[in-house]
């Protein structure tokens, strides 16, 4: 790929997650987090909090596992024992418009783990999982003169057992159908782990369950690795345009103690820019000059007077003046050739 083509894909990258992150133009409506015990989804969750406190944008937390309210959020709404009408309820009065002259704020509603939701034995034959989510987007108790832009961010936890039906589709595949993002954490250090091992062609390790060891569970492995350290959320993102056109990249989320709550700037970028993940090339690498062909292709004055000297053999048959003398292949038969007469008369 040309050095542009790269700067083009990555300056296009990192202005996309920023606009995902900080819910600019409503890029997501529906935005899935896949987690797991390796990695959970807690600082994604905070990055979001606290880009929404900076652009004035009201939050509401559905807490099916979260006790307490986070720092940043406008409501905090406990769903632990209520059923699904009774939790769009709480979430639509939630929220109150300023004034009717003001502009109509953005909301962001995220929901801690949908899992407790889905196992519930308080659902019914005709709970949707899809009507249910809708209804946090496009609500049905406000006016359409104050309604406002609402962006849904919902967390799946990949390690927990679901109850399989024969007769709908897995909530996960469901999830993953409707959503119009879907970001997948990874450890930083895992990925590092995974990455050293394939560059020496050995079989990837494995962490968490995946292991399948009875009784152990090995999960984050943050450790200093030289001047940097092997801290952070790798964050494995798909988005989906309008057009069906899809968008893969890879992005590394710092901690939170490497920067301050009121930053602007970005802070997340690429995983191929990390100095751990990709090494920085030598510097003599670049003055080293490109191998050269075995082949010379490059004449000198002499032989090219040599080359244009020689007459082709085909040359001398293109020199009859008379009819049909023009084409004619010019072959003079040596000691070596076998003299067939028939074939010489046909």
């Amino acid at each position: 790929m040309a050095p542009s083509n790269i700067s083009h894909r990555q300056t296009h990258n990192l202005l996309l997650i920023s606009k995902l992150l900080s819910l600019r133009d409503t890029a997501s409506p529906l935005t899935l987090l896949l987690d797991s015990l390796e990695q959970p989804a807690t600082p994604l969750i905070k990055e979001y909090i606290r880009r929404a406190r900076l652009s004035k944008v009201h939050v509401t937390l559905i807490a099916f596992e979260t006790l307490k309210p986070l720092d940043g959020v406008d409501a905090f709404i406990s769903a632990r024992r209520k059923s699904p009408s009774d939790i769009v309820k709480e979430v639509s009065a939630a929220y109150r418009p300023d004034s009717s002259n003001s502009p109509n704020r953005r909301r962001l509603i995220l929901i801690d783990s949908i899992n407790p939701l889905l196992h519930s034995t308080r659902l019914d034959n005709s709970f949707q999982l899809s009507t249910f989510l809708s209804s946090f987007i496009v609500p049905t108790s406000l006016s359409a003169s104050s309604q406002p832009e609402a962006s849904l961010v919902i967390t799946f936890h990949q390690d927990v057992p679901g109850r399989p039906s024969p007769y709908s589709p897995p909530p996960l595949s469901i999830l993953t159908y409707l959503a119009t993002t879907v970001i997948k954490l990874h450890s930083f250090s895992h990925i590092l782990a995974q990455k050293v091992a394939r560059d020496r062609s050995l079989v990837p390790p494995v962490f968490g369950l995946e292991e399948e060891q009875d009784g152990v569970l090995l999960s984050r492995l943050d450790k200093p690795i030289g001047k940097d350290s092997a801290e952070g959320v790798v964050l494995e993102m798909e988005y989906r345009r309008k057009s069906g056109r899809g968008v893969l990249e890879w992005y590394l989320l710092p901690p939170a103690s490497r920067y301050p709550a009121t930053q602007v700037r970005e802070i997340v970028t690429l995983l191929d820019d990390h100095p751990l993940y990709r090494p920085p090339l030598d510097d003599d690498a670049g003055d080293e000059e490109e191998p050269e062909s075995t082949f010379e292709l490059r004449l000198t004055e002499r032989q090219r007077r040599d080359r244009e000297g020689v007459v082709l053999p085909y040359f001398d048959a293109q020199q009859g003046h008379g009819p049909g003398e023009g084409g004619r292949i010019l072959y003079d038969m040596g000691e070596e050739d076998d003299f067939d007469e028939e074939e010489d008369e046909i």
